[in-house]
């Protein structure tokens, strides 16, 4: 993530990444400099809280965890469905509804289940109904967007009465990490039989906090307290939670001020000066694992050729971008993976990424590329939209770079409730070369992002193939050692930024504004998975 202009900043992000105890950390983005704080955790809740309405800029598709792939159904269901294993606030993996996990030789994880584990329906945990969540993200016809997570599995099975195994065709440290994850949710199997699992008429049924009591459509999805919870730890302290759909940014900021709602992530950077001084609340900056890239996703057009994609990336003014577009809090990247997310080894994160070369901003060597490789006047498309205002800030920006060097670089306008389908739909992608991404990992392994890289991964949205990284992948995933391990992958960095197989930009803390009434909840980006409400109350 940065030179070493950006390595205040790169310090400050993996250093809050591996922090406990609620430390904070300051320093400076790029762009205009403008100064921004990371702290890990808000304080300690003091008691109870009858409800909470939060904000999320959009309605979730669905509340199956096998589609559960972006920022608001997983802020949904973090706090009602749970996983195998649980990523922590400081981003750190721990026992989740699998109470031990080992692997007795490179092709096995073994699973021992947790016993007396309730479902919201009073129905009792077992492995038949791990068994029957796990298989399904195995299952064609249920097309699961988690399907990369399982490429190595051989089979799943019941081993014991609470035991379940899986069975590798090839070594895969990261699969046990990504339980942690959507792709290890466990609902019962008696509710995945229904039809219509996940939807407003249907719902869910997991074990997690907090229950799904209703869905109105277009514009609530309500939570309640779910008292047969097994974790004394996270007991609830908050009856009931509302979540409402506000895709407008400026009507969400807007609602935050006037208190009409209590909270809310992923906030715009336009609402930041607004925020950041209101006297209902609190805009925090927490610990991520995101960067925001743009992604060639035709390498068989115009970005096919490594000198164009290069081109583009030398006449990009990323420093304009994180001013206009992030409102000065981001730090500019060198590489596609975001350093937060070198949890494994984050001081040997620095230094590889210190070996990385500086992403100087160059148009004329930009242009010169462009005529070397013959493509003065050829056509690129970019993907706009109007969910948030970063992306057509980033279109816009792209397309002056494009234009600079002699590209003819063309927009195209993407309506909110599609753009997500970009990264799921292959022919949602059809007719444009790039999309803007706010890429987030969810585990601490930074494998988990330079092996979508890998040839025919579901999120390899270019069709990027080089038999050297696939290689190295499949050597990585083998490599217990997390320390050996992240040595291999700093290898798959060097090539990913060689090869510019994904267009950096900027990396950005997480962020979350709350209530002055309320605290307890986490700031980093483990709220997409960690059951954030749980430790929502009250702040006095």
């Amino acid at each position: 993530m940065r030179t070493s202009r950006f390595a205040a900043a790169t310090a400050l992000l993996a250093l809050a990444v591996a922090a406990c105890g609620g430390a904070s950390q300051t320093g400076k983005g790029g762009g205009d400099s403008a100064a921004f704080e990371i702290t890990k955790d808000t304080p300690p809740a003091k008691g109870p809280v009858d409800s909470v309405t939060w904000s999320l800029y959009a309605e979730p598709q669905s509340l199956d965890y096998v589609y559960a792939f972006d920022y608001h159904p997983n802020t949904v269901l973090a706090n009602v469905c749970e996983q195998l294993m649980r990523i922590t606030p400081d981003l750190k993996l721990e026992p989740g509804l699998a109470g031990a996990a080992s692997s007795p030789d490179p092709k096995r994880w073994v699973y021992t289940i947790r016993s007396g584990v309730k479902f919201h329906d009073g129905s009792t945990l077992t492995a038949d109904d791990v068994v029957a969540s796990m298989r399904r993200h195995l299952d064609p016809k249920v097309g699961s967007y988690w399907v990369s997570t399982y490429e190595n599995v051989d089979k799943i099975e019941k081993t014991g009465p609470m035991e379940v195994t899986v069975h590798l065709k090839e070594p895969d440290q990261v699969f046990n990490e990504e339980m942690g994850t959507s792709a290890g949710t466990i609902a019962s199997a008696a509710s995945l039989a229904k039809e219509g699992y996940g939807t407003p008429d249907v719902g869910v049924n997991c074990t997690g906090p907090f229950m799904l009591d209703s869905w109105q459509k277009g514009q609530s999805i309500n939570l309640k307290k779910f008292d047969g919870y097994w974790d004394a730890s996270l007991a609830p302290k908050v009856n009931t939670i509302k979540n409402v759909f506000i895709p407008d940014p400026a009507a969400r900021v807007n609602a935050l001020l006037s208190g009409e709602v209590d909270g809310g992530y992923l906030l715009p950077s336009t609402g930041y000066p607004k925020l950041r001084t209101a006297t209902n609340g609190t805009l925090y900056f927490g610990p991520n694992t995101t960067a925001v890239s743009m992604i060639p996703t035709n390498l068989k057009g115009t970005l096919g050729d490594v000198k164009v994609r290069k081109a583009l990336s030398m006449a990009i003014d990323r420093d304009g971008i994180i001013k206009a577009a992030a409102g000065g809090v981001a730090t500019p990247a060198k590489a596609p993976g975001a350093i937060g997310a070198w949890g494994i080894a984050p001081e040997a994160a620095k230094d590889y990424y210190a070996k990385l070369p500086a992403l100087t901003r160059d148009i004329a060597g930009g242009k010169k590329l462009i005529e070397e490789a013959g493509a003065t006047g050829k056509k690129i498309v970019i993907a706009t939209s109007t969910l948030s205002p970063e992306i057509g800030v980033i279109a816009n920006a792209v397309q002056s770079a494009g234009q600079a060097i002699g590209l003819q670089v063309e927009l195209k306008a993407v309506a909110p409730e599609a753009y997500t389908a970009l990264f799921s739909d292959p022919k949602a992608r059809e007719g444009i070369d790039l999309v803007m991404t706010i890429w987030y990992d969810s585990t601490p392994d930074p494998l988990e992002f330079y092996g979508i890289l890998k040839t025919g991964n579901f999120a390899n949205y270019g069709g990027y193939s080089n038999p050297e990284y696939d290689a190295i992948v499949e050597e990585a995933a083998a490599q217990p050692d997390p320390a050996a391990r992240a040595a291999t992958i700093a290898k798959l960095q060097e090539i990913a930024v060689r090869d510019v197989v994904w267009i950096p930009l900027y990396e950005v803390p997480h962020n979350m504004f709350l209530n002055k009434r309320l605290t307890g909840a986490p700031t980093s980006i483990s709220q997409l998975v960690y059951p954030w409400a749980a430790r929502l109350g009250s702040a006095g």
